[in-house]
C-alpha cells in the first residue's frame, strides 16, 4: 500500500492507507477498499454495503455525479495523472464548498510537496505523495507564504481582511 499523509487539525502525519485499491475486473474483497468512478457508477449501491468505501476520481470524470452519495462514501481520491494537471483541484473545491463534503479528500498520482499549500486550500486532506517526501516536508511547503489573497475552501482569511479593509 502507498504511504498516506494526512492533515488533522492542523498537523501533517503518517497515517494507515485503510482502503486497498481494487481494479476493475478484480472481484471485490471484504473490508474497506477503493475503486474506480467507473466501477462506483456501474455498482455502487452493492459496493456500499457493509463496508467504508474510497472512490477514485480521474481528472475527465465528472465528481458532480457523486453529489448524491457523497454522504456515503468515506474517501474521494482524486487523481492527478501529471504535475501540470490541476483538474483535480477544481474537484476538492467542488466537494467542500459546493456538496460541503466533510469526508477525506486524497490527492493520489503525481502528488508532490510543492503543491501543499494549493491542495489545502482546496480542501485536500490527505496525501499519497510521489516524491517520497514526509509530513514535515508537506508542513514546511504548505506553510511557506503566511498570507493568502482569496478566500479557499481551507477558509484562511485573506490579506485584506487581515488589514480590517474588507469583509
Amino acid at each position: 500500500m502507498p504511504r498516506l499523509i494526512k492533515l488533522a487539525d492542523g498537523v501533517f502525519d503518517w497515517a494507515d492507507a485503510r482502503f486497498r485499491p481494487v481494479g476493475d475486473d478484480e472481484p471485490v474483497p471484504p473490508g474497506d477498499v477503493t475503486v474506480s468512478f467507473t466501477r462506483f457508477m456501474a455498482e455502487g449501491e452493492a459496493l456500499l454495503s457493509g463496508r467504508a468505501l474510497a472512490v477514485r476520481v480521474e481528472p475527465d470524470q465528472p465528481v458532480e455525479d457523486l453529489a448524491y452519495d457523497l454522504h456515503r462514501v468515506a474517501a474521494v481520491a482524486l487523481a492527478f495523472p501529471k504535475f501540470g494537471d490541476g483538474r483535480a483541484y477544481t474537484s476538492a473545491r467542488l466537494l467542500r464548498e459546493r456538496y460541503g463534503y466533510t469526508g477525506e479528500v486524497r490527492a493520489v498520482g503525481a502528488a508532490l510537496r510543492e503543491q501543499a499549500l494549493h491542495m489545502v486550500r482546496c480542501g485536500f486532506d490527505a496525501f499519497e505523495p510521489a516524491d517520497g517526501s514526509t509530513p514535515e516536508d508537506w508542513a514546511a511547503a504548505a506553510g511557506r507564504y503566511r498570507h493568502v489573497y482569496q478566500r479557499a475552501a481551507d477558509a484562511r482569511a485573506p490579506a485584506f481582511v487581515e488589514r480590517g479593509n474588507g469583509a
